[in-house]
């Protein structure tokens, strides 16, 4: 019995332990999970509530009036720009204006704005405080229209340093003015600048500066446009005077446009250059296909007046020549005078044609020739033709290895007493003939391609 008391209390000692053992661990985890849940809270807690309405008493917001520049009646304050270029949208050559977005960037110190920090970490905000500080009323010089991004919200941010430095960055698009010169147009170059000036405060009041030099303008290398090369970005800053108010720091983002021939070769240059040698064709056609001809002179010259007022359509109407011109009106006169070059063959050969027959009436009706006959005679005889020729001497005739295209045969038709009178005549009337292609026609085939040749050779040695 004693023994079996014994083994009694012995497990119901085992069991107590066990059971405080459990209740021990219970505790211990329920411990941590509030350690654990507590930690979490402290670090997903929502700070702003400890600063709720009090941002501007943490930036002294109310303390100063910040509708005047930092260190109002010190020295100027300078103020640092950099900015990269996101895009270069456009180049108008008809409205002379570029469009760019870019990011602008100011930095400077307001000593106002300055606060206490354990962690000398900055604050962000947005758009909305910038309203309630002092901003630098910067501006672009020659603008014609510009915007501030807003979607989804205003493209601003502001960071604020425990110091009092400040960082104000905007995202902008913005189309400016750009004076080109189109004396070398379509090869040539163009430089356009964007320019930052501050609008109410002079170089006494406020320094506008260039934060890095010249690194402090980037630029994407994603930037393309379909009719202009890119060849470099740079800045420069000077000092612009205005009679009424006085001296401003100007700062300038300077670009160089190279514009690409290709298209203008495809569009302008060459079908000019075809019309030119199409003209040309004209010179090997026969002289007395007049509708051929002038209807060939009319269609390159209306096709030339159509380039080059399709070229002049898409361009500023300047005062001055432009390369593109010179090569146009050019090839307008190449053109033309193709027209007059046959204008001249047609009268030539209707002059000469006329005195010819004024020399044969004159010689058949002086010289006592009772019968005389002319025919006409293409190369191609026909077998009454032949026969009409019989009885006649064979140096009366054209021999057949010499005969031309077309001839006009004059043959007397009279007895053999008047042979001798008609060798008298075979020197001025006996055979006459007239070519196809007149001599003004041979000279042009050499001159007027060689010209336009020595031209095309000036033209591009000097604007390429």
């Amino acid at each position: 019995m004693p023994y079996f008391t014994k083994l009694l209390l012995l497990i119901f000692c085992l069991v107590l332990l066990v059971e405080s053992r459990k209740h021990r661990r219970r505790r211990w985890t329920s411990h941590l999970d509030v350690k654990r849940a507590s930690h979490i809270f402290k670090k997903n807690q929502d700070l702003t509530k400890t600063w709720k309405g009090k941002t501007e008493q943490l930036l002294k917001i109310d303390e100063h009036d910040f509708s005047m520049r930092p260190a109002f009646g010190g020295p100027a304050i300078p103020v640092g720009v950099d900015v990269q270029v996101e895009s270069l949208d456009s180049i108008s050559e008809v409205d002379m204006d570029f469009t760019m977005t870019l990011y602008l960037r100011h930095y400077w110190k307001d000593e106002r704005l300055s606060f206490s920090s354990t962690s000398n970490k900055s604050m962000t905000f947005d758009g909305r405080l910038v309203k309630k500080i002092w901003v630098p009323d910067v501006f672009f010089v020659h603008s014609k229209r510009s915007f501030i991004h807003g979607t989804t919200t205003d493209n601003i941010m502001l960071r604020v340093f425990p110091d009092g430095h400040v960082l104000y960055s905007m995202r902008v698009t913005v189309t400016a003015m750009c004076n080109m010169d189109f004396s070398r147009f379509p090869l040539d170059s163009q430089t356009c600048s964007l320019e930052l000036e501050s609008y109410a405060y002079t170089d006494e009041d406020l320094m506008l500066y260039w934060k890095n030099g010249n690194e402090s303008l980037k630029t994407d290398e994603k930037i393309s446009l379909s009719q202009f090369l890119i060849q470099k970005f740079h800045t420069t800053s000077r000092l612009a005077f205005y009679s009424s108010t006085g001296w401003y720091n100007r700062l300038y983002i300077n670009f160089t446009l190279r514009r690409h021939i290709f298209f203008f070769l495809l569009q302008t240059y060459f079908p000019a250059t075809l019309m030119v040698m199409l003209s040309w064709v004209s010179f090997w056609i026969d002289r007395r296909a007049v509708p051929a001809r002038v209807s060939l002179g009319i269609t390159t010259v209306l096709t030339m007046s159509t380039i080059i007022t399709g070229v002049n359509a898409s361009m500023p109407r300047v005062s001055y020549i432009k390369a593109v011109d010179i090569y146009l009106w050019v090839s307008f006169v190449f053109v033309f005078l193709s027209v007059l070059e046959y204008a001249a063959v047609n009268y030539l050969t209707t002059v000469q044609e006329r005195k010819e027959r004024k020399l044969r009436e004159r010689f058949s009706c002086s010289c006592g020739i009772p019968h005389s006959k002319t025919m006409m005679l293409d190369g191609n005889y026909s077998e009454s033709d032949a026969n009409s020729l019989a009885g006649y001497t064979r140096n009366q005739m054209v021999p057949e290895e010499e005969k031309p295209e077309k001839v006009v045969v004059h043959l007397a038709m009279s007895n053999e007493s008047n042979s001798s009178r008609k060798r008298g005549l075979r020197g001025h009337v006996g055979l006459r003939i007239i070519q196809n292609t007149h001599a003004i026609d041979k000279y042009s085939r050499l001159i007027f391609p060689g010209t336009y040749i020595v031209f095309n050779l000036i033209y591009w040695s000097v604007f390429s």
